[in-house]
């Protein structure tokens, strides 16, 4: 089953996002939220997200599956971060952001963020859950009803 390409690949957009929210925690940070030292809690969800996008990009190599969104997949990963959520490469993205702007520390760097989000779910997500059902049918049924999409 072939799925629309999508031109610009999720680690763009979250490239553009951190660009968006470093500018307007530059030229339009609204509110400074968090001073330091309590911006650096921003390290964790920025690790987290790290970590969670690397070892889940990991899982689907060990598994001889594409990384790419919407390249035919041959396996369908449960384990690891998979067992939390069905999109841990997408969460760590915007927690990568999120933690970003933590650091930042202003409220302004935080409006990039729904934005990510909403383009990661509206471009990517709910056309893989498609794609996905149509490739592995009543399996990927079953692990969607004991995994939530995000968290």
């Amino acid at each position: 089953m072939n799925a629309p390409a999508r031109r610009v690949l999720p680690p763009i957009w979250l490239l553009l996002a951190l660009l968006a929210t470093y500018a307007l925690d530059r030229w339009l940070p609204l509110v400074h939220i968090l001073r330091v030292p309590w911006n650096f809690t921003g390290l964790v969800p920025l690790a987290l997200g790290v970590l969670m996008s690397i070892m889940s990009a990991g899982a689907f190599r060990r598994a001889g599956t594409p990384v790419v969104p919407f390249e035919q997949s041959t396996t369908l990963v449960t384990g690891g971060w998979f067992r939390v959520t069905r999109n841990p490469m997408y969460l760590g993205l915007a927690l990568i952001d999120t933690g970003v702007a933590l650091l930042a520390g202003s409220l302004g760097a935080f409006l990039p963020l729904p934005i990510l989000v909403a383009i990661l779910h509206l471009r990517f997500i709910r056309g893989e859950e498609r794609f996905l059902e149509g490739i592995f049918g009543d399996e990927y049924r079953v692990y969607r009803t004991r995994v939530r999409r995000w968290i």
